[in-house]
């Protein structure tokens, strides 16, 4: 039976209470507010599949070449590229498979919370709720099992989610492989703590008021390249806005402060993966191409026969650019490496135990004048059409700073 001694060494990714033959095994929240499982010993059988099929014991941190094809996309339809974090290529493919039929599965808001689980739809006009990145780890609930039985059926089924999900799923169906299956992952930096993102939306609803209709990790409010976290409210007057230089919950998950240990020492970056497809940003576009604007564009590295099939398939709703992989890849940071765990990490989950959100949101994420002056500085900078320009500038003098030292 699995048995988890050190947190670093699960991911989260419910593949072992999916196989559980007995359904033993729950996933339980620990005093952070991450899952993970906890086995019936009254119930269990001692099959050992929970072992077999988890991702991190059998990881293979090998990243053998293999061929490869790399595209920047945008959507045709600008109401879908600017409700996506980046270009809108997940919704491109996502519709080809409801169009032949298939289910998608993804990470949404369960209906009428803010809690993200991994879901799936079967009509093109639900595809929104997968729209725009999740700054969360979702719950996979029975996900896997459910895909598993529409892939036995024969229908065509599309899952994304990020590597780990990826790789636990494909443990899930030990070696079984589907010509009906197709899988895409995110490049992802780290996953952050579903209770953290909880006390902090309940904490802007007692602040804000009103009735939050959408809560959105990656809006594009300010543009593709300040983009905010963004509270959509009922009423108007109370929408909320604020990019990454005030918003507490994005300054937690860049400040690497709210991300699951596994994170720290993620067994799955690499760059030839499993998948059939990956996505992810891209900044800046200009570094490829003058074919394609600054409203959002994502990177698609392909891995597999099958994944060249879906994105052909997808392209007539796509503006393309091909790009080498290896230039598409060249710095891509969180492709290849874990972030760093932030040595005062304990201590903020110690505080966020102890004290009312108020006060833990308050102590950890001030808004000091030079936070105010910074977001000052972006804005301006935004409305002034200039804000590439100054990001670019101040990038190069820190890069020649740094080399300087």
């Amino acid at each position: 039976m699995i048995e988890i001694k050190d947190k670093k060494d699960c991911c989260g990714c419910w593949a072992c209470a999916n196989v559980c033959p007995k359904q033993c095994i729950r996933m339980e929240e620990d005093e952070e507010g991450f899952r993970y499982p906890q086995i019936d010993m009254d119930v269990c059988i001692d099959c050992g599949l929970c072992e077999k099929v988890c991702p991190v014991i059998h990881t293979d941190d090998k990243d053998e070449p293999f061929q490869q094809e790399g595209w920047l996309v945008q959507h045709k339809d600008e109401k879908v590229r600017q409700e996506s974090t980046s270009g809108g290529a997940f919704t491109a493919i996502a519709s080809w498979v409801i169009r032949k039929g298939g289910v998608v599965f993804g990470a949404g808001y369960r209906k009428g919370t803010f809690v993200v689980v991994h879901q799936f739809v079967e009509r093109e006009e639900d595809l929104d709720i997968f729209r725009n990145s999740k700054y969360v780890q979702s719950e996979m609930g029975d996900c896997y099992r459910q895909a598993k039985g529409f892939l036995d059926s024969g229908r065509l089924v599309l899952f994304s989610g990020t590597p780990c999900q990826i790789e636990g799923f494909l443990g899930f169906l030990r070696g079984k492989i589907y010509k009906n299956l197709v899988l895409q992952d995110t490049v992802c930096r780290g996953i952050p703590c579903p209770a953290i993102l909880n006390s902090y939306i309940t904490l802007q609803q007692q602040r804000i008021g009103g009735e939050f209709e959408k809560v959105l990790f990656r809006d594009k409010f300010y543009g593709y390249h300040y983009s905010s976290f963004s509270i959509y409210n009922r009423e108007k007057d109370k929408d909320y806005h604020k990019g990454v230089d005030t918003n507490a919950y994005l300054r937690a998950f860049f400040s690497n402060l709210s991300d699951r240990p596994s994170c720290y020492d993620c067994k799955f970056k690499k760059r030839y993966r499993r998948s059939d497809i990956t996505l992810w940003d891209c900044f800046p576009i200009e570094k490829f191409t003058k074919e394609l604007d600054g409203k959002g564009t994502t990177r698609v590295l392909v891995h597999t026969k099958r994944g060249r099939e879906v994105m052909q398939a997808a392209m007539s709703e796509l503006k393309t650019v091909s790009v080498d992989p290896n230039k598409l890849t060249a710095g891509v940071r969180e492709m290849f490496h874990s972030v760093p765990m932030n040595p005062k990490r304990e201590q903020f989950y110690q505080d966020f135990r102890n004290m009312d959100a108020e006060t833990f949101f308050n102590k950890w994420f001030p808004i000091t004048w030079k936070v105010r002056l910074n977001s000052w500085v972006r804005l301006t900078c935004h409305r002034l059409g200039i804000y590439i320009l100054a990001k670019r500038i101040f990038m190069m003098f820190y890069t020649r700073r740094d080399e300087r030292k």
